[in-house]
């Protein structure tokens, strides 16, 4: 039975603490909140700790699940990794390219495993509009967004998330993966722009941003973020690949409200489009959000059980965030940024 430390009660947190709790194989040992308290019913029987230190330290957990805010995930990571656990931390794995690699390296220099919160990387209709892309061939133009129009609760939260990480980070991450997944192909430069479109967050925080990528392969990319209540509808889900032998497109993204988190991944059908012929793959009973949540953490402690390899995890992981991190920096000085150091 794995014991399970899990730190941070968010929207994420929650959900992976319910997938433990319901798994036969794992026992919660502890919850890390900064409030100390935890409402879900279903955890109410669970020792609860304010400090993750002292929590890490009490519990002696085999497995902890860092869902905290993104400025403290390096630092709670390589103290898991320390104590003997091994971690799931949700991404991105840090806020600098640095940190991130500093975490790899623990778990390196630990033999612990390390698994980054890709939910996407679990979800099957992903899976195949990755596998219908690459089977396309290159050299791809990736158009993606994810904009949400957030308001009351959800705002709170986003301006939340704003005081460590801007939405091109906090989202592009997943999205980069994708790009990097489909292309296999090494990132050499990005552009980036943004705007400021509140005054509830700080001067120097932008909460719409939007950059291109330009792999190595001649691919290239677009990703767009926004979080608010300014934020248009209008869409706010484009998931769109095009190549020299077509394109495939994800066809119900835009059903919904975009604060809607199921949403964020479902996919429901696939356009593939040749010049000869559209084709529809339709997607019926996709996994919603706790199933996906789930699916990461039964793979979680499989990979703990089965010894899997996950180097080239942890190093996709570090090179999205070096994508997107890289964005952040030309939104911030207005130029362009090589990326000659992202692919570790």
């Amino acid at each position: 039975m794995t014991r399970v430390l899990i730190a941070g009660l968010g929207n994420m947190g929650l959900s992976h603490a319910l997938a433990h709790h319901r798994h036969p194989d794992a026992r919660i040992v502890g919850l890390v909140n900064r409030t100390g308290h935890v409402d879900h019913p279903d955890l109410s029987g669970y020792p609860v700790y304010s400090d993750f230190q002292a929590a890490l330290a009490e519990t002696n957990p085999d497995l902890v699940v860092i869902a905290t805010y993104s400025d403290s995930h390096a630092d709670f990571a390589c103290s898991a990794m320390e104590a003997g656990a091994h971690v799931f931390v949700e991404k991105p794995l840090a806020t600098t390219v640095a940190d991130a690699r500093r975490v790899v390296a623990k778990a390196v220099e630990t033999g612990r495993k390390l698994v980054i919160g890709y939910i996407l990387r679990h979800h099957p209709s992903w899976m195949r509009l990755i596998s219908e892309a690459r089977d396309l061939g290159g050299p791809y133009v990736f158009r993606l967004n994810l904009n949400q129009q957030s308001s009351g609760a959800e705002w709170e939260t986003h301006k939340a998330l704003m005081q460590t990480t801007s939405p091109i980070v906090d989202c592009g991450v997943h999205y980069v993966d994708v790009m990097c997944q489909i292309t296999d192909s090494d990132p050499v430069r990005v552009h980036g722009m943004g705007l400021r479109l509140s005054d509830e967050i700080a001067e120097d925080m932008y909460n719409y941003g939007q950059f291109q990528v330009i792999f190595q392969d001649g691919s290239v990319g677009w990703y767009e973020a926004g979080w608010g209540p300014m934020m248009s509808e209008t869409a706010f889900f484009v998931k769109d690949i095009v190549s020299p032998n077509g394109s495939v497109s994800i066809t119900d993204g835009n059903k919904g409200a975009s604060a809607d988190i199921d949403g964020h991944t479902k996919v429901g059908g696939l356009l593939v489009h040749r010049p000869d012929g559209d084709r529809i793959i339709e997607m019926p009973d996709e996994p919603g959000h706790q199933q996906l949540c789930d699916a990461e953490q039964a793979y979680m402690l499989r990979a703990m059980a089965e010894d899997i390899d996950l180097t080239r995890h942890m190093n996709d992981a570090v090179q999205s965030l070096a994508i997107c991190l890289a964005a952040d920096e030309s939104i911030r000085t207005g130029q362009p940024i090589s990326l000659k150091e992202a692919r570790t």
